[in-house]
């Protein structure tokens, strides 16, 4: 029987939701059910993983009014991470998935959105065992590290802003 992993992908380096992507993708070749959950990134959002998710008819949920650090109404953004969360539940608990991915869930933890202890304390109860879990966002709480199985951090040595070059469709987004 497989047994599903709980795996993250943090750090200040860009790569987080773009390693997730990879891992969807070789899923997806083997016919796995793949979904994704996302927490910060606008719901209005049409980047080119949405776009590739809708050609390949990978179930793909943006809850998110975009960057937090934008945000007008910073309850209003909670609010949606909680939503997003009943969603994750559901399709967690579902049966219907091989993968799940919570695409920057962990700045729901950051600003106290969720509670890392009580989302934990959800799956250890309700995830099914062979479902993987791929959880990504900076400053992934240590609580999240030690139950993960996996845990990459993407670590920043050098990045296009730092130039003045701003972010590249196809590549970032």
């Amino acid at each position: 029987m497989r047994h599903g992993l709980v795996i993250v992908n943090t750090g200040n380096g860009k790569g987080k939701t773009t390693a997730m992507l990879g891992t969807l993708l070789r899923a997806w070749g083997r016919q796995m059910r793949v979904c994704v959950v996302q927490f910060i990134k606008a719901e209005t959002g049409n980047w080119g993983e949405i776009r590739a998710a809708k050609k390949l008819e990978i179930e793909w949920r943006s809850f998110g009014d975009g960057f937090t650090w934008d945000s007008k109404d910073l309850q209003a953004s909670g609010a949606k991470a909680r939503a997003a969360w009943a969603l994750a539940q559901e399709k967690i608990a579902s049966g219907q998935y091989d993968i799940v991915a919570l695409d920057e869930i962990t700045y729901a933890f950051h600003y106290g959105w969720l509670e890392v202890d009580a989302v934990i304390a959800w799956l250890r109860a309700n995830k099914p065992p062979a479902l993987h879990l791929i959880f990504t966002g900076r400053d992934a709480p240590p609580e999240l590290i030690e139950f993960a199985d996996l845990v990459t951090e993407m670590r920043e040595i050098k990045h296009p802003y730092q130039k003045g070059i701003l972010a590249q469709a196809g590549v970032e987004f």
